[in-house]
């Protein structure tokens, strides 16, 4: 498998070094550009086990001892698959057992589980060495349950009154009531809104970490979040805000957008995604329906982050296996959109691997970095071509065909087109593409799978076999390719040159 990567890199490689290249949109990243993995940090990689307190490894609610330092351990992994960016789950002192960090005790420390600050702030700088940004999950709703302000008198009124939400459906019970027994923060005080502020700027400063992702948006009120997006800005150019907002109603979340929010992960378009792909034959209408309604809802639809499940959901492998498919290929499809479609591919820890989990906890098992690597190696092609393809990152999106699972559409940024074709069904699929929808006299050259379609009489034509997925880019007509075949025959040339000049230093050797 690796043997075939190889190749197919080194095919690609040749190929996209004919195509124009942007150099621009490479020093001028947005965050549109980017490619984010999500771990959670207990869980992910122990790299320190002198702050391994508390670990049970048997048990899925204690601590597993995952830390800074193992993911600093783990950063060329993540680069080498072309992540960008990582996203990790809160990091602030937390009460015991809070392995998921969701119950803050002390805003301004690190968990004694995770490492010192000094080990975080090298975590962010060695990220950044390797271009990979940092993204830090901020609660601002509430605080762990046995948080010490909730007993102490002088802060009676930075909570509201103790009540579960009762009625979901009213803005202001999810504002105020107290979801999961958590202690409900009163941010209309305004030393809760200065602190939680005071706290969120000062971690910027203290660790130039590069985003937020802000956990709960629609149990805080907006007057917050404006003054929180407004704030937080002010600390670091291009610090990103991506919000939570657990809904399945677009225009619920796109509300919140007015706050200053750049973006949210999609819970909508993740439904979509996890019934699209979790079996063959599925429509995939409804993706690009998706997208025609974020184009209209959003006025930065491509901050959007697109996911497939995380530590709230059940994994994705879960649904696969329930529809009894092989895991591996329904990923590669869904991995594969995800990658291509617009908006910010999010991909929970674990993915690359086909981690399967159900519920609460148990989709947050431990970190496997023995498992089989068949998909990680097909993550790192994707990755490398959405790093190396602007259009796959910031152009526009047209559907060309779509049919019970068998898509192609297209991506356009200045002057390159990419073409995406994605076989979800269980049969082989032929699509005829003509001149209309595609510029004639050129040919379609596939970086995937290494297939190349030239147009004949104004038209494409597409063969594609079962649960494959092809990432074409259209290019001028080859031919008869000098340059090209000269240049694989250089590779073979100096590969036959280095194994003849190490054996005749071995022959040198044993004559002497």
């Amino acid at each position: 498998m690796k043997k075939k990567w190889c190749v197919l890199a080194m095919i690609s490689m040749l190929f996209l070094a004919a195509l124009p290249v942007h150099a621009a949109e490479n020093k001028d990243r947005k965050w549109q550009d980017e490619t984010v993995y999500f771990l959670m940090v207990d869980r992910f990689n122990d790299g320190d086990t002198k702050n391994d307190y508390d670990v049970n490894l048997k048990d899925p609610l204690a601590y597993h001892g995952g830390d800074f330092q193992g993911i600093i351990d783990k950063l060329d992994y993540l680069k080498g698959m072309g992540f960008t960016a990582i996203w990790l789950t809160p990091i602030f002192d937390n009460e015991n057992p809070g392995y998921h960090g969701y119950w803050i005790k002390d805003f301004y420390k690190p968990d004694e589980h995770f490492g010192t600050m000094q080990t975080f702030q090298r975590l962010v700088k060695e990220a950044h060495k390797r271009g990979i940004k940092v993204i830090l999950d901020f609660v601002a709703n509430h605080v762990g349950p046995n948080n010490p302000w909730v007993n102490d008198p002088t802060k009676k009124n930075w909570f509201h009154e103790k009540k579960p939400v009762m009625n979901w459906n009213d803005q202001k019970d999810l504002e105020n009531g107290w979801i999961y027994d958590l202690p409900d923060l009163a941010q209309e005080n305004p030393e809760v809104k200065k602190y939680l502020i005071d706290a969120a700027k000062w971690w910027i400063k203290k660790t130039d970490i590069d985003g937020y992702r802000l956990d709960t948006v629609r149990h805080v009120p907006m007057s917050f979040w404006k003054d929180f997006s407004r704030e937080v800005k002010k600390v670091k150019k291009n610090f990103y805000l991506l919000g939570e907002v657990a809904s399945n109603d677009p225009k619920y979340i796109a509300n919140y957008a007015q706050t200053g929010i750049d973006g949210f992960v999609d819970y909508p378009l993740n439904s979509d995604l996890r019934t699209a792909f979790a079996k063959p034959d599925e429509t995939l209408s409804w993706l690009f329906n998706d997208w025609e309604r974020n184009k209209k809802l959003y006025k930065k639809p491509y901050l959007n982050g697109n996911f497939l499940d995380n530590h709230d959901t059940p994994r994705f492998t879960s649904d696969i296996v329930r529809n009894k498919q092989f895991p591996g290929s329904r990923w590669e499809m869904a991995l594969t959109y995800l990658y291509t479609g617009p908006g910010i591919p999010i991909v929970y820890y674990g993915s690359e691997i086909a981690l399967n989990g159900g519920n609460d906890p148990d989709n947050r098992r431990q970190m496997n970095f023995r498992a089989d690597t068949d998909l990680i190696d097909y993550i790192t092609k994707l990755g490398e071509l959405r790093n190396q393809l602007p259009s796959l990152r910031r152009g526009t999106m047209e559907k060309l065909f779509e049919e019970n699972g068998m898509t192609v559409f297209k991506r356009k940024y200045k002057n390159e087109t990419t073409v995406i074709a994605i076989n979800n069904t269980s049969k082989s699929q032929t699509v005829t593409l003509t001149g209309k929808q595609l510029e004639d006299g050129k040919e379609l050259r596939g970086l995937l799978g290494g297939d190349t379609v030239k147009s004949k009489g104004s038209k494409y034509t597409i063969i594609l076999d079962r649960d494959k997925a092809e990432i074409y880019v259209l290019a001028n007509k080859t031919g008869f390719n000098l340059p090209l075949i000269l240049s694989v025959a250089s590779v073979y040339v100096a590969f036959a040159v280095f194994i003849f000049l190490l054996f005749k230093k071995r022959r040198q050797r044993k004559s002497s």
